[in-house]
């Protein structure tokens, strides 16, 4: 198994807490991290199983009773009464260490968790694969702010996927390290278990062919800011219902909203977001994107590329167990930025570019940003297909994209 970064967080967090939670989309490893860490100290019991599950909605008390602590409790999100009960047996016995659970359906199982569990639970988000954990530096991967400091250093070498290869083959496990899985026919199996599976269990959709045309038509959105309006219009449903279903496919961790950066906190909230797919596989699939010539040429390889570098920056603070400070640029005079990193009250900022040659023209909205937020300002940045780091203005350099994502 290949290490992923959130191992070391977990182990941590096992030494102070009762509960820890691990959330995140299927197929993203949650079950095999659990097991592979404490398969040995804790037993195992997966509440996907109907007649496992039927037994602990029947009798709590007596599934409890059976699969006592320490003990992995795999899906919890199927029977979230189990949460009350639980509670009540930490608060009997409060041990770390002693309650894993994994969830893959955030918004119901985070309310649960928060009625119940509420300083009890250490919560932790596991998406797939980061680049650095695709090659096999997932131990190594270092935090959002040793990430910052490092960027200047020289690139440690190590084999890395072409970009195609990234892009059409995503980060899920399954189909990141086993180059034998039919792409087309993982991603079309992946749909169809989320359409049938989180999407019933989520919200009411009696018409699910008209939920995959949604599905469809955020991905064309992906790395784009976010119109309900025209979405819901594209669609044939109400704002209100193009609303619901987008925040059912946040729940199932299958897209992640960007919000704008304003120094007033109220701002960064109300403004619209920039949508991104959470995985390139299943976006370009559904883009009807199936090779890399055909990638290279599509109008979306830019927002594709783009959006592999947010969400693997973001993958950086989840996998490190921090809260994401990720943000946008945009202000009414036209300036852009698109990736904004708020760390200990600095930013630092990245345009990303699909552009195998940069020229300085490509670094003017970073520099009108340098002038307008001055000392607030730590990195400024592109990433890019162009070979190696350096600058490009003054204040302003170049980062490859394989050479800062794999560290």
């Amino acid at each position: 198994m290949k290490p992923r970064t959130l191992g070391l967080v977990m182990r941590k967090a096992l030494r102070t807490f009762p509960a820890v939670v691990v959330t995140g989309p299927r197929q993203s490893g949650k079950t095999t991290l659990l097991r592979a860490l404490f398969g040995k100290t804790h037993a195992f019991v997966s509440l996907e199983d109907p007649d496992v599950r039927i037994r602990a909605k029947e009798d709590p008390v007596a599934f409890l009773d059976r699969h006592r602590p320490p003990v992995i409790i795999d899906e919890i999100q199927y029977v979230p009464e189990l949460l009350s009960y639980i509670k009540t047996r930490i608060d009997e016995r409060r041990k770390p260490g002693q309650w894993l659970y994994t969830g893959s359906q955030h918004f119901g199982l985070m309310q649960g968790i928060s009625q119940s569990l509420a300083g009890r639970a250490a919560v932790l988000t596991l998406l797939p694969f980061s680049l650095a954990e695709r090659i096999g530096r997932g131990d190594e991967a270092l935090s959002p702010e040793g990430w910052i400091r490092s960027l200047h250093a020289p690139s440690r070498s190590r084999a890395t996927p072409s970009l195609s290869s990234v892009l059409l083959r995503g980060n899920y496990p399954e189909i990141a390290s086993r180059s034998a899985v039919d792409r087309q026919l993982w991603c079309a199996s992946y749909i169809s278990t989320f359409l049938e599976r989180d999407v019933r269990n989520l919200a009411q959709i009696g018409d699910l062919s008209q939920f995959e045309r949604f599905l469809r038509l955020c991905a064309v959105r992906t790395g784009q800011i976010l119109n309900l309006s025209d979405l819901a219009r594209d669609v044939g449903v109400s704002v209100p219902t193009a609303k619901r279903w987008l925040s059912v496919l946040e729940a199932g961790y299958q897209v992640y909203l960007l919000y704008p950066y304003y120094q007033s906190l109220g701002k960064r909230l109300v403004k619209s977001p920039k949508m991104y797919f959470n995985d390139t596989a299943l976006a370009s699939y559904l883009l009807g994107v199936h090779d890399g010539e055909t990638l290279l040429n599509s109008p979306s390889f830019g927002n594709l590329f783009e959006t592999m570098i947010v969400i693997d920056v973001l993958k950086r603070f989840l996998h490190s167990g921090e809260m994401p400070s990720l943000y946008y640029l945009r202000t009414r005079d036209g300036l852009e930025v698109d990736l904004v990193l708020e760390l200990g009250q600095k930013l630092h900022l990245f345009e990303i570019k699909a552009a195998m040659t940069v020229w300085p023209k490509h670094a003017d909205s970073l520099g009108r940003a340098l002038t307008g937020f001055k000392s607030s300002v730590r990195t400024a940045g592109i990433i890019s297909r162009a070979s190696g780091s350096f600058p490009v203005k003054k204040g302003i350099h170049h980062y490859n994209w394989k050479d800062i994502l794999g560290i």
